[in-house]
């Protein structure tokens, strides 16, 4: 079972000591070698790739959970907003650690925040994307119901790649639920998410 928990200072080094990291986040599997352990903890202090982590408004938000298996660090997902009570959308990233990969997890995680944004915030579309060439992350993304929304090229580590764009509405997100989720102590965070009822 996934559990997301709010990612500690200690977890963090944790993570990056217990896990087969190839790049952070957002460049898996295209760097050279692997990240150094600093630069993994100043990816989740300091938001490299979102500027709206670290910098938390009803207006703007990013929520990045620590997912532990057995008791370990074996990844994270976050899950981000901007203008949530107008725009009701969210979107949805994610890194697990290759030991972990090809076992659930993945759909597990990603189905645990599609909860909170859909059944939790009353959000409409989750956006998410994976490069091509991740064929795991977009077969997680097709079991949960996403569909294309498009591609976008961008360089990493120097290099050209292509993500494919994902969208999720509500109705599919409800034609594909499948794991069963809870969700406790929200009602407080609502106002903070800007997502007031």
């Amino acid at each position: 079972v996934a559990r997301l928990a709010g990612l500690r200072e200690g977890d963090r080094h944790r993570a990056a000591a217990s896990t087969n990291i190839r790049v952070i986040i957002y460049a898996s599997g295209a760097a050279a070698k692997p990240p150094s352990r600093q630069a993994w903890v100043n990816f989740q202090i300091f938001g490299n790739t979102n500027p709206l982590m670290g910098a938390w408004t009803p207006e703007g938000w990013s929520l990045c959970l620590a997912v532990f298996r057995d008791g370990e660090a074996a990844g994270i997902q976050e899950i981000y907003a901007r203008h949530l009570a107008v725009t009701r959308e969210v979107g949805t990233g994610s890194w697990l650690g290759r030991a972990c990969q090809g076992q659930g997890l993945g759909t597990e995680m990603r189905a645990a925040v599609l909860e909170l944004a859909f059944a939790g915030l009353g959000a409409e579309l989750a956006r998410s994307g994976a490069f091509e060439y991740n064929a795991a992350s977009l077969a997680v993304s097709r079991k949960l119901g996403y569909q294309p929304d498009g591609r976008q090229r961008l360089m990493v580590a120097g290099k050209l790649v292509t993500e494919q764009r994902l969208l999720l509405t509500r109705a599919d997100w409800a034609e594909h639920r499948s794991v069963p989720v809870a969700i406790e102590g929200l009602a407080p965070c609502l106002p903070l998410m800007g997502a007031a009822r």
